[in-house]
């Protein structure tokens, strides 16, 4: 059996600022092997898949707003920043400043900071080191910008033991993250999810923030995918992976820094995207078939209040309220109401109390997104 070989980086120490991170593109490894372009062609194909299927929801950029909140949970859970569903949805609905759990505010953020890239990558904003500053900002709340003071370092949240020490000095990280800039918009034959891989790992190995990183290096992810043409909407569950395979994930980082183990890490992004990509395409096709199914319990029971828009409202806010049907002028305060307490009735929506507050819960829907 023949041995892997690595390019073990001697200048690296775990303890020490890693100010030698080699520049893009990796130079002296072959990053196209034979199982990452195999690889490659299925996450690929995947992807294509999910990037028609868009399209088949009404209003899709409304409803995949509302999908994109499991992908903002499971990355914030990545970081141990940890909501329930009914914490997260109830609060969607609501002003995100009306939020009491701290958490839950940090996941609606992350899902703010999601779609403010998209905007303004649509506006032809490039994907540069000022976007990924605003987006980590809008992550946190706060004005933070790209490192400037020492003493960051990643640890072993058990034992303490310095597990990475990023670059340090603001000169040092911008410099890595415009050699970064460079390489993401070269025109290159590598393929693009070959490109996403590495532009992961490097902006977690620069760690230009204080904080929040590894959710804005899994925006970007998402971003460059549609930068490249292969995403046309920002809904992919990469997270949902990474948290199923977290040791691998971990592991895969620390090989490259420290060993150039470019195949291994490359190919389990290729995976996570293979993976993700084909659940998400099959939830968005459960979505329509439960629309449908909502759609014909309504027309059937209810046909003197039924309408599209009344469908859509119900999937575009899963803990709906009677000022939603009035915004989307279906009716003054008592129709509303008394739509709302009909769907109840035929049970396509379930009244919940919160205080002075009351919902109207789409559960089906709920239920569909938390699987």
């Amino acid at each position: 059996m023949s041995k892997k070989r690595y390019n073990f980086d001697m200048s690296f120490a775990r303890t020490r600022p890693y100010n030698d991170l080699p520049m893009l593109p990796p130079s002296g490894v072959e990053l196209e092997t034979r199982a990452v372009l195999k690889q490659a062609i299925a996450a690929n194909r995947a992807l294509a898949q999910l990037k028609g299927s868009g399209d088949l929801l009404p209003n899709h950029s409304v409803l995949v707003r509302v999908i994109g909140l499991q992908e903002a949970k499971l990355s914030s859970e990545i970081e141990n920043i940890v909501t329930t569903n009914d914490e997260l949805y109830r609060a969607f609905s609501e002003e995100i400043s009306r939020a009491s759990d701290p958490h839950t505010k940090e996941v609606l953020s992350y899902n703010d900071a999601l779609w403010y890239g998209y905007n303004r990558l649509t506006e032809g904003r490039p994907l540069a080191t000022r976007l990924f500053a605003e987006i980590a900002q809008i992550i946190k709340q706060s004005h933070l910008d790209i490192r400037t003071t020492t003493g960051t370092q990643i640890q072993n949240s058990a034992t303490g033991e310095a597990i990475y020490t990023p670059p340090e000095g603001e000169s040092v990280v911008r410099n890595k993250l415009s050699n970064l800039e460079d390489f993401l918009h070269a025109k290159d034959d590598l393929d693009p999810l070959v490109k996403m891989a590495i532009l992961h790992y490097q902006f977690e190995a620069i760690h230009p923030f204080t904080d929040g990183n590894g959710r804005t290096g899994r925006i970007l992810n998402i971003l460059y995918l549609i930068h490249a043409g292969l995403l046309d909407i920002p809904v992919l569950y990469l997270s949902r992976y990474i948290i199923a395979h977290k040791s691998d994930y971990y592991a895969g980082l620390r090989q490259v820094t420290e060993n150039s183990a470019w195949e291994e890490w490359i190919l389990f992004l290729l995976r996570a995207v293979e993976s993700t990509a084909t659940e998400t395409y099959e939830r968005i096709q459960a979505i329509r078939v439960l629309m449908q199914e909502t759609t014909e319990t309504v027309r059937a029971s209810l046909p003197r209040i039924y309408s599209k828009d009344l469908i859509e409202v119900l999937f575009a806010q899963p803990y709906c309220k009677i000022k939603f049907l009035e915004d989307a002028g279906l009716g003054h305060r008592q129709t509303a109401s008394k739509y709302l307490h009909e769907l109840a009735g035929i049970g396509v929506l379930k009244p919940l109390s919160a205080g002075r507050e009351r919902y109207f819960l789409n559960t089906a829907f709920l239920d569909l997104l938390a699987r």
